[in-house]
């Protein structure tokens, strides 16, 4: 039996990749065409976009942390807009109800039976505004939906749309009745995102733009729920090379190690590091960035450009940490800046 040359092997992978390049330039037109109508309605906030759609094709659930009035509503409702799915906002309060969000079942008199009503949950996108506001019975109805994609009501399970996506906001600014977000909840979220105000241009467009006489624009449909589904498959054959894959895993087993990757001053700052949930996360939005750049292959630069909002929520610091004014930022970028890249 005759074996391959090592550089027949690298030549047809090579070609691989190419046709993969070929095949996923033209599948990822309608990338711009979405970039271009969000675009329409929201003024800046670019980061949040793009986190939002490597949220959306990799099939990841998205925690945005900010003050109010930085678009987080409409960001999340003009991108449903764009593929025709349904939009659903809860406002998470300390008096919400686990039924309030997936829904109940109703005795009918008449009938003697009980009827399903399902809740807000039941959309291609949700909103849970100020998740932090509501106490934990709620919050763990809503993690059963967003890792396993489905509610029970009664003794029924129910699958929820697909694509489904949950966009949860919490403000940065402590108040009272707000609840801590648990560790095992918050890393149900494969990003957090950390908001700013926009820049003085962009607020002066996003004034002159709610002056204008004329009606707010609306985004509209440019590609289908299936259309991002097959998206989804395609993330997944993008290739990553073995070193991409171990660059992944010393920076998360880093979090977790850091004398092992001459980072031993960072051993008293962390309480704990990313779960191997958080190298899932990582190699999966890596995949998803690469896709937006019109790539079939994953760089090193990928994977850094997605980092901090894959750790920065995973990454439990101690109170010396607290003392010494230091957060999960300056953390990841100590590890990035260590961590040898390929």
């Amino acid at each position: 039996m005759e074996e391959n040359h090592p550089n027949d092997i690298t030549k047809n992978q090579n070609q691989d990749i190419q046709k993969l390049n070929e095949l996923i330039v033209s599948k990822s037109a309608f990338i711009g065409l979405m970039r271009a109508e969000v675009g329409r309605a929201i003024i800046g906030q670019k980061n949040m976009v793009e986190k939002l759609l490597i949220g959306l094709l990799s099939d990841g659930h998205v925690l945005l942390e900010g003050v109010p009035g930085l678009a987080k509503t409409l960001a999340i409702n003009s991108l449903s807009k764009t593929i025709g799915g349904d939009f659903s906002r809860i406002q998470f309060t300390p008096d919400l109800l686990p039924a309030d969000v997936t829904g109940t079942l109703i005795y009918s008199q008449k009938t003697g039976d009980f009827s399903v009503k399902k809740g807000p949950i039941f959309a291609n996108f949700l909103l849970a505004d100020e998740i932090n506001r509501a106490p934990a019975k709620v919050q763990s109805a809503l993690l059963e939906a967003m890792q396993e994609k489905q509610v029970t009501l009664g003794n029924e399970t129910y699958k929820l749309p697909s694509p489904f996506l949950v966009l949860a906001t919490q403000n940065p600014v402590e108040q009272e009745g707000t609840y801590t977000l648990p560790e095992a909840q918050s890393d149900r979220f494969m990003l957090k995102l950390v908001l700013d105000y926009p820049t003085i241009e962009e607020e002066r467009e996003i004034v002159k733009l709610n002056l204008s006489k004329d009606e707010f624009p609306s985004p509209n449909k440019v590609v289908s729920t299936k259309e991002i589904l097959e998206a989804r498959q395609l993330v997944k054959s993008i290739y990553m090379d073995d070193k991409i894959e171990q660059y992944i895993l010393d920076i998360i087993f880093a979090t977790r190690n850091p004398e092992k990757y001459n980072l031993a001053h960072l051993q008293p700052l962390i309480r704990f590091g990313g779960s191997p949930r958080a190298s899932i996360a990582l190699a999966k939005a890596s995949k998803a960035n690469a896709f937006l750049q019109q790539r079939g292959y994953v760089i090193p630069e990928d994977v850094r450009e997605i980092c901090y909002d894959v750790l920065r929520h995973r990454i439990g610091i101690t109170y010396e940490a607290e003392a010494e004014d230091i957060n999960q930022e300056q953390i990841i970028t100590e590890i990035l800046n260590k961590v040898q890249i390929p």
